[in-house]
């Protein structure tokens, strides 16, 4: 579930929310056969599915080359960036292997944020779908476009959790995120001390 057993859905609740994209997604699926894309879209999905999952997230929604995920409230920030710790290192054993197999990139960029937002799930078009809406989402999702190929993009909101809890996330705080019309954002990445050219 979404959220944790004992919350009636729908429900308006406070959130954690990772957004994870697999950066070189289109060179992907320019050079490799439609099978073998998939299979990498696969392993991929089912890398980051596993980190969230054992850190009591929920895998909400994939679109394109890219997964949502929610973990309870804004209290599981420390299981998020667990999560998203783990996927970045574990990328990098699929960045070997496609390499290797297909001369190709592989690389995550991940966004989180904690906030409101209203979660429950769809009568239709597809009835069971989880559905989570909110300006909180925009901000996980933007925040995931900060990042580039290799980082991590967290909200103030994120640091200030994690801080309450005593977890430490050696963090850099980036430029403040402009999103109009809110005030700008302080935003903190686990960035490279080089970037990763995917273009």
């Amino acid at each position: 579930m979404i959220l944790k057993s004992g919350v009636a859905l729908p429900a308006r609740a406070t959130i954690t929310i990772l957004f994870a994209k697999m950066r070189g997604s289109t060179r992907i699926t320019e050079t490799l056969d439609p099978p073998a894309v998939l299979a990498r879209a696969s392993e991929f999905f089912a890398l980051v599915a596993a980190a969230v999952e054992r850190h009591e997230g929920t895998v909400v929604n994939v679109l394109n080359d890219t997964l949502m995920a929610t973990f309870a409230d804004q209290g599981d920030a420390p299981h998020a960036v667990q999560a998203a710790q783990e996927i970045r290192r574990d990328v990098t054993i699929l960045k070997a292997a496609w390499q290797h197999d297909h001369g190709i990139r592989a690389a995550v960029a991940m966004g989180l944020h904690s906030g409101a937002a209203v979660v429950g799930f769809a009568d239709g078009p597809i009835p069971g779908q989880p559905l989570v809406i909110g300006d909180s989402v925009s901000i996980a999702e933007r925040l995931l476009n900060r990042a580039r190929a290799g980082e991590i993009v967290v909200s103030k909101t994120i640091m200030d959790a994690l801080a309450a809890s005593g977890f430490v996330l050696e963090a850099k705080e980036l430029p403040l995120f402009k999103i109009p019309p809110r005030e700008p954002l302080r935003i903190f990445g686990v960035v490279l001390d080089t970037r990763l050219d995917f273009t």
